[in-house]
């Protein structure tokens, strides 16, 4: 991989990991159980993201 490429992983990651951070820090906050399980879900789906990325530099 290029130094570029390199960069855009790195990106990749911290701004799937920054996202996961964030739907859980709200999904603590909110008192509606079904947008609470719904942003649950996107902190998820944020996971899926970043370990799929990071499989991708094993």
């Amino acid at each position: 991989m290029s130094p570029k490429e390199l960069l855009y992983v790195e990106d990749a990651l911290g701004h799937t990991c920054h996202m996961k951070s964030c739907c859980r820090t709200t999904a603590g906050q909110l008192e509606d159980m079904e947008l609470k399980t719904f942003v649950e879900q996107l902190a998820s789906r944020h996971q899926q993201a970043f370990d799929r990325f990071y499989q991708l530099l094993k």
